[in-house]
């Protein structure tokens, strides 16, 4: 404790000195002291790794404002152009990931900037192609989180769709896990395959063409996964098939747009073992924040919220009328003497639209009939009592 206080004090504990500070110390402490402050060897760090920079062939997430962004994969001959001018691909290799690049305007004149980022499984889900709906942050991060992902975990998805969801999986299972990913349209599956091993993911990724409606999981994953992800029309058809290949105490999780499928799901979950089951709907809210007219005088009426504009217009105005002779200016004056800019916030009308149902559920493993009479019998023989232990009907799974 004493470490962690002078830690707080910017006080060397060896030292017992404040920074900025006389030592009141005796002479006998303070030789001590010296002798500590000899003794004592600043430990060394590893330097940290050289920064990232665009290679040829790499692929850049553009960035050039809130909500625009777009992926590019470098060529030699290739050009990114957009409304700021013309950026030629072969002027980015080398930069840092993270480096403002500026464009070429027309007629040789400078155009404007863009920033070229590293990709991350959050950039790419605002950038890929999309072949099916898929997930967003929000209800990727939750996933991950509640099926209590690390990296050497085995898990299973069944809907690949455009892989926004197997890119995150993948990055919380590695560098020792592996996600195995399963989609029953062939286009689709290659599409996600082909994208996987772009990105360098095949060694922690596998994507195979399958319908798991139908056909389940594979036999050879039975007893090995530590978490499973359905997004299917119908993910109570693979319950059974999931409890297959869950270790106990795994997780299971389901999208789903209909609560009528959310219905189905629990039912079958409840009769397959699984429990602390769980339904949730993210919606979010977003909150704008801007420069307003505060009245300062609470007593006298309050006049209207103005923006920025309005704010320049009646200025604008109100120096017409004092340069021109028109209106009362005195009255102006005071109303603008009333009134003093702050910066406020406030919640949009228009909240976020419904996405789906996140399902989460764990497999239990509950005991037997027998297992729980022979508990009760080993419980009474040991307290020496002739009864004890009830039986409760909702004890027993089905």
């Amino acid at each position: 404790m004493a470490s962690r206080i002078g830690a707080l004090l910017h006080r060397d504990p060896r030292l017992g000195v404040v920074d900025g500070e006389k030592s009141t110390a005796p002479d006998s402490t303070k030789s001590d002291n010296a002798d500590a402050a000899a003794a004592y060897v600043i430990p060394s760090f590893p330097d940290p790794p050289p920064a990232q920079t665009v290679q040829m062939g790499s692929l850049v997430i553009v960035y050039e404002g809130f909500n625009k962004q777009k992926a590019v994969v470098l060529t030699p001959k290739g050009q990114y152009q957009n409304r700021y001018g013309t950026f030629p691909h072969s002027e980015w290799v080398g930069k840092e990931f993270g480096a403002k690049v500026y464009g070429r305007g027309d007629k040789g004149s400078s155009g404007g900037f863009v920033w070229l980022l590293a990709p991350t499984p959050e950039l790419w889900t605002k950038v890929l192609p999309h072949r099916t709906q898929i997930l967003y942050a929000p209800d990727i991060s939750l996933v991950c989180y509640a099926l209590e992902l690390k990296p050497g975990n085995i898990v299973l998805e069944s809907g690949t769709g455009s892989a926004s969801l197997t890119h995150a999986l993948v990055r919380a299972v590695a560098p020792t896990g592996h996600v195995y990913t399963f989609e029953f349209n062939c286009a689709r599956a290659e599409a996600a395959n082909e994208e996987i091993i772009a990105h360098q993911l095949a060694k922690h990724c596998t994507v195979t063409h399958r319908d798991v409606e139908q056909d389940g999981f594979p036999k050879c994953l039975e007893g090995r996964c530590d978490a499973v992800f359905l997004d299917l029309p119908g993910p109570w058809k693979v319950v059974p098939s999931a409890a297959r290949s869950l270790r106990k105490d795994g997780v299971v999780c389901s999208f789903s747009p209909c609560i009528e499928q959310v219905q189905k799901t629990c039912e079958a979950l409840e009769l397959h073992g699984f429990g602390d089951t769980q339904t949730v709907e993210l919606l979010g809210r977003e909150y704008d924040v801007e420069t307003r007219e505060l009245q300062r005088n609470l007593a006298m009426q309050q006049p209207k919220l103005q923006n920025k504009w309005q704010r320049e217009a009646k200025q604008k105005a109100k120096r017409k009328r004092s340069t021109g002779g028109g209106g009362d200016v005195d009255d102006e004056l005071d109303e603008s003497n009333l009134t003093k800019p702050c910066v406020v916030a406030y919640p949009r009308q228009q909240a976020q639209s419904h996405t789906g149902y996140l399902t989460f559920a764990r497999l239990v493993p509950y005991a037997t009939a027998e297992q729980a009479a022979a508990a009760r019998a080993k419980g009474r023989a040991k307290r020496g009592e002739k009864s004890g232990g009830e039986v409760i009907d909702d004890e027993y799974s089905d």
